[in-house]
């Protein structure tokens, strides 16, 4: 016999995970993950940088909007803070002025406390930099490490504790509709419901297809990052994350190590990416050409898949030809900075609801959100 819920969520990475949060007071709720363990693809991967500069204006929406909640959590939502002070430093090269002139643009629009650097400062702030080669940098001080695993598991016992039902090694195979209602297969389970919601990650277009959804044209982006042991007697911890001003490398620090990586973007099919280790050896000739960082081995190297549609921004609403299947999709390297927002506001749209007003008040609506601003995909 099948069981019965108002809302399937198929995903339990941190889209499917943040929505089920708010969803699971209100209504049953089935949380469906075709892997052994939630979180596995995107969201375990995550470089974990809380940023309000960063990305499109739908994006920075979202996060700025997303701030209240994750530096504030409700109590019992996680045992340590899910923000820790970071900071974030792009610094320029000869060549990259406008690239400089236009990222303070958009950061002193965010923060007050937004800092235009000397070269001289910006070397000062991080030391390994070559001072032959910067020719100034920008910072952005309220830039956080975020605790990915904190924030993803706190959405994940929420949907428990309100008894909704989270369910791993459970892939679904079938979306069938039936006198309007939805039956979802996954496995040897059967489920169903008035709502199907999609928080598939990079296999979202994949899931659309299922229900005969209109497309929305999901482009899955490997993205390569290793660790490396800073140098001995090199005190690290305080520096800021430092970013190139063209997106071409960045480097932060991470539990005692360094992270790096080439902040490449390259399309491939949904998987299981894994890095190449030309993206590797790229990061670490772009990193030492302008640190004076030596790095001899990596200790960890792997890659993760940031999905995108075609005007960069995320994804959350009703498609617009299968009634009642409901995209939550394209996170691209947002999902975890956005995820409190994007949460709430596409559990108020599954449920019928307006977009609460406190995140509305940052610009966001239902057409800035939804799949049907997005042109049809042939």
């Amino acid at each position: 016999m099948a069981m019965q819920a108002d809302f399937v969520i198929i995903g339990a990475g941190i889209a499917g995970a943040s929505i089920g949060y708010w969803l699971a007071p209100h209504a049953d709720v089935v949380l469906l993950e075709r892997e052994s363990h939630a979180g596995y693809h995107s969201t375990g991967r995550s470089a974990a940088l809380f940023m309000e500069s960063y990305g499109t204006p739908q994006v920075r929406a979202l996060t700025k909007a997303s701030r209240a909640f994750l530096a504030s959590p409700p109590a019992g939502f996680a045992e340590h803070p899910l923000l820790s002070p970071r900071g974030a430093m792009l610094v320029a090269t000869d060549g990259q002025e406008e690239l400089l002139a236009e990222h303070w643009r958009v950061l002193s629009a965010v923060t007050a406390n937004a800092r235009q650097l000397s070269a001289a400062a910006a070397c000062e702030l991080v030391p390994v930099l070559r001072p032959d080669k910067v020719i100034g940098a920008v910072l952005e001080p309220d830039a956080s490490d975020m605790d990915v695993n904190a924030i993803h598991q706190g959405y994940l016992r929420g949907i428990k504790r309100a008894g909704g039902v989270v369910q791993c090694d459970a892939g679904v195979t079938s979306l069938q509709r039936n006198n309007g209602k939805w039956i979802v297969q996954a496995g040897e389970h059967t489920v169903e419901t008035s709502v199907v919601i999609n928080a598939s990650g990079a296999w979202a277009d994949e899931i659309g297809a299922l229900a005969g959804a209109r497309l929305i044209g999901l482009q899955p982006k490997r993205r390569a990052a290793f660790t490396f042991a800073p140098p001995k007697d090199l005190l690290t911890s305080h520096w800021p994350a430092v970013i190139d001003a063209a997106e071409d490398w960045y480097l932060k620090p991470d539990a005692g190590m360094l992270l790096g990586s080439p902040a490449n973007a390259d399309p491939v099919p949904p998987q299981d990416v894994q890095p190449e280790e030309m993206d590797i050896a790229l990061a670490i000739h772009r990193i030492e050409a302008m640190t004076t960082l030596g790095i001899r081995r990596p200790t960890r190297i792997w890659a993760g898949l940031r999905s995108f549609v075609a005007d960069g921004d995320l994804v959350g609403g009703f498609d617009p030809v299968a009634p009642g299947f409901f995209w939550v999709a394209a996170q691209g390297g947002y999902g975890i900075q956005t995820s409190a927002a994007m949460g709430e506001a596409c559990a108020a749209l599954a449920r019928g609801g307006a977009i609460p007003a406190t995140i509305a008040a940052y610009g966001l609506t239902p057409a800035t959100l939804g799949p049907a601003r997005l042109a049809p995909v042939r």
